[in-house]
């Protein structure tokens, strides 16, 4: 049967996942994956997880597995509203960040409206902005705050001059999924100044944050106009992501808008999950499991910077995270990633090209490798021989 005449206009914007189709296809463990964004399995806190459960089971009883409040259980709300130090009334529980993504662009984005954000930015991100029928409208990086500034000022005058609405800027600034990279302090005031002086918000996506290795932390967005950001958070990267737990902070008229709309969505995020993270993140298991997860990911950061050094062939450049999961190297001009990737996936390597996180396919020649899911045995092996693939192909 032919089911075709049965979709929905907002169909014809959805995309599949370059990244989930490697899953679907393919054994992580039988290849060197460089290509999705999966935590390392030594980082789940598994030591003392049985307690915490069954604690919460204890304490909670049956209402541990209830239905729950549609802003989140309170007791996680408060622990995250203590941890950031924001009254609890602004912290909205999500299921997964992906969910604080998407929902952000369900309320605020009609068809045609722009999202503007950076160029690259996270494909996930850019697949919700156009299931709603956003007009995705990417920026590339200047080092100069001058040049930076100049660059977002002429894409949101040119926005305006064409007669099209700029709702929010998408921004991932610390540690940013694909490049690693971070904003600087006087790039986030840039970016602040410009969404009071043309009038939109700003959805800052902060689901790496806690992973610094190395460098100060930065002020975030919120904390410099905590009335124009959405500020949103993850579990995912810093304790468990099979427990699908996110959040926002925000300004309560704005979060008043996404509970009545998570209600048509999933009434409320998982509640023993909660319930578990609130003890986890309220005990003080979090900050010593994540002193642990930075050691381990910042000793695989710097394996994976010192072979790219010993193997890439000459023409390859990379960026050097102080954080995250992520690091982007870019080729050659006329090196073609996508085209590339069979040859290495056949060869036993995955990785992700980087033009599926640009809004508009540019940049060919990038692509995007993970460092915190294979140990750092398979990292070297995956590395070496990935080195020699290139070297190949650009002979």
């Amino acid at each position: 049967m032919d089911y075709a005449s049965f979709f929905s206009e907002d169909t014809h914007s959805f995309f599949r996942s370059p990244v989930r189709e490697i899953f679907k296809k393919v054994d992580l463990s039988s290849i060197y994956s460089f290509a999705g964004g999966y935590p390392s399995a030594e980082t789940f806190p598994l030591d003392g997880m049985g307690a915490i459960m069954q604690s919460v089971i204890a304490e909670q009883g049956g209402k541990a597995f209830q239905y729950g409040a549609t802003q989140g259980v309170p007791e996680l709300r408060e622990v995250i509203s203590r941890r950031y130090g924001v009254p609890v009334e602004r912290v909205q529980i999500t299921s997964s960040s992906q969910q604080g993504i998407d929902v952000c662009t369900r309320v605020l984005v009609d068809p045609g409206d722009v999202v503007l954000t950076s160029n690259p930015s996270y494909l996930g991100a850019i697949q919700s902005f156009r299931s709603y029928r956003a007009d995705i409208v990417g920026v590339p990086h200047k080092d100069s705050p001058e040049d930076f500034r100049k660059a977002y000022e002429d894409a949101i005058r040119g926005c305006i001059g064409s007669g099209k609405r700029i709702k929010f800027l998408y921004m991932i600034p610390d540690f940013q999924n694909p490049s690693g990279e971070t904003l600087t302090l006087a790039e986030r005031r840039i970016l602040v100044e410009l969404a009071e002086k043309y009038d939109f918000l700003i959805v800052e996506d902060c689901p790496y944050r806690e992973l610094r290795y190395s460098g100060e932390p930065v002020a975030t967005m919120y904390s410099m106009a905590p009335d124009r950001v959405l500020h949103l958070g993850s579990f995912s990267k810093i304790f468990a992501p099979g427990f699908r737990l996110g959040w926002i902070i925000a300004d309560p008229k704005l979060l008043d808008m996404i509970y009545v709309c998570k209600q048509s969505l999933d009434l409320c995020p998982p509640v023993f999950d909660q319930y578990v993270a609130a003890r986890f993140m309220g005990s003080g298991m979090l900050d010593a499991n994540l002193e642990k997860t930075k050691a381990l990911y910042r000793s695989k950061r710097d394996l994976m910077l010192r072979l790219l050094e010993e193997n890439m062939p000459r023409g390859v450049s990379w960026t050097r995270p102080e954080g995250g999961l992520f690091l982007f190297l870019t080729l050659p001009e006329g090196f073609d990633a996508v085209r590339f990737y069979d040859k290495a996936l056949a060869a036993g390597v995955a990785y992700v090209a980087g033009c599926f996180f640009f809004s508009d396919g540019s940049a060919r020649n990038t692509m995007r490798l993970n460092f915190s899911f294979m140990s750092p045995q398979k990292i070297e092996e995956g590395l070496v021989l990935f080195g020699k693939l290139l070297q190949e192909e650009l002979q």
